[in-house]
């Protein structure tokens, strides 16, 4: 974006754009999702970690805007600042291709949706739904090439629209709510233990991370804003309202069905749960609604993506080229290499097994880095105390606040298991040329010793990777 000064936005605006990332495509599934993973109580304590964890990221976000003014490209920036120049390359290019991930969940939501009422799109990887989504995709890259880039209004609007079918569906969850089958829901399985109910929670935090992806929304737009103070009080605001949406959506919903019955609904499971209460055009009215949704989610999705590589581009963290605007002001550059990405990604999901899980838990695993530089840095700017004034009142409970961000950050990519750690030091570990490139281009070392020893992990990783995809023994 160019010409600030005519786009500054206001809390109400970065507010929107913290919910109107976050609310997407993620919510519109976790009746399902939920269902396979868990039971009642399995479900209020992940609610309980994740919710308690993002807050404390959200803090540390807060506490960042106030602290670094001068940081206004947002997460990376953060991670540069903290941890160096190849670790803020980490945390940019791992947000860039998890927004990209998230573009490809879309994708796949809204194919899988019409799959509902047209089989030839089927769940969304079929050869119609990619042909499809691939013709979206394009489609909305020359309007965007066009100019239509404004993002807080775009944001505003599909807010508003994605708020009113949830609302609803919410409203009608709670009028059908059947006390009898909540209790039935309650352990989520036959063995009434508080280790299986710890293996449910285990195997539905990653869900819960891609459903707040977004929470940042406002911190990469924060050199938009009118008040610099507004950057940290959007952000809690957003994750707050989203947070009592996500609970309720998943907790009402096993008033409704079985717990099988919820894993075996296709995705929007929200439609199917809507269907079960009131008939069909339940389904139809939350289909409908769930597209408006996603559209609005996918565009702010690319131009979220764009510009973190523009934001990236100027700041030297990757090549120059991707600073380059066309005459509308749009990062052209970016927004091509961009939207080739997520092409390649939506012609993969052809071979995988459950397209949209691996895009949800890919976009969860890209995220949790940027996220654990981010939590780490606020940790270490209270431990230091720089920017903090000499009797340092506030050092304590915003280094509790970052210890706990950073440690549920680490926990959540431990939860999610190693195998998709092992995909994202994939997409890393050739990633990398973008910033070797860069480096070259102003001259400088590529990487001191330490910066080294991380990349060497880093590419290692990826060569098991490689190798485990060629063997089988990972299945995407």
């Amino acid at each position: 974006m160019s010409g600030t000064q005519d786009r500054q936005l206001s809390r109400g605006a970065l507010v929107a754009l913290v919910v109107g990332s976050m609310v997407g495509a993620g919510i519109f599934t976790l009746p399902a999702a939920f269902g396979r993973t868990t039971g009642v109580l399995g479900a209020l304590i992940a609610w309980s970690i994740a919710g308690a964890g993002m807050l404390m990221l959200a803090f540390v976000f807060q506490t960042l805007s106030r602290r670094r003014p001068d940081l206004d490209a947002g997460i990376y920036a953060y991670a540069k600042a903290g941890f160096g120049s190849y670790l803020g390359f980490v945390s940019a290019f791992g947000y860039w291709i998890a927004c990209c991930l998230a573009d490809v969940a879309c994708l796949i939501l809204i194919k899988a949706t019409l799959g509902q009422f047209f089989p030839a799109f089927g769940d969304g990887s079929t050869a119609v739904a990619i042909v499809s989504a691939s013709v979206l995709l394009w489609s909305v890259h020359i309007l965007v090439l066009r100019g239509v880039r404004e993002a807080a209004a775009l944001n505003t609007i599909a807010t508003v629209a994605k708020m009113v079918p949830i609302a609803i569906f919410i409203a009608v969850v709670i009028a059908g709510f059947n006390a009898d089958v909540f209790a039935l829901n309650f352990w989520g399985d036959a063995e009434r233990s508080l280790t299986s109910v710890a293996n449910q929670v285990r195997n539905t935090m990653l869900v819960t991370v891609f459903v707040f992806v977004g929470i940042e929304g406002a911190s990469v737009y924060s050199r938009y804003a009118k008040d610099r103070n507004d950057v940290g009080a959007a952000t809690v605001l957003g994750f707050l309202g989203v947070l009592c949406l996500l609970v309720l959506v998943t907790v009402f919903s096993y008033g409704i069905l079985l717990r099988n019955d919820l894993a075996a609904l296709a995705n929007p499971s929200m439609a199917g749960v809507m269907e079960a209460i009131v008939g069909p055009w339940g389904r139809i009215f939350v289909s409908i609604g769930l597209l408006i949704s996603i559209l609005g989610n996918y565009l702010s999705w690319s131009l979220l993506a764009a510009e973190v590589l523009h934001s990236a581009g100027e700041s030297g963290t990757m090549p120059a080229v991707l600073a380059r605007e066309n005459g509308n002001g749009v990062p052209s550059v970016a927004l091509w290499l961009s939207n080739v990405v997520i092409q390649f990604f939506v012609l993969v999901t052809w071979f995988a097994e459950s397209a949209f899980t691996v895009a949800a838990k890919m976009t969860s695993a890209m995220t949790l880095v940027p996220y654990l530089l981010v939590a780490a840095y606020g940790f270490k700017l209270a431990w230091t105390g720089e920017t903090y004034s000499l009797d340092g009142r506030d050092r304590h409970g915003d280094g509790l606040r970052g210890a706990i961000a950073t440690v549920y950050a680490a926990g959540m990519l431990y939860a999610g298991g190693p195998k998709f750690l092992l995909l994202s030091a994939l997409l890393y570990a050739p990633g990398t040329w973008l910033y070797v490139h860069a480096r070259r281009e102003q001259r400088q070392r590529v990487f001191s010793l330490a910066e080294m020893m991380v990349f060497g992990v880093v590419a290692a990783a990826g060569i098991v990777a490689l190798v485990a995809l060629a063997s089988g023994a990972i299945v995407i």
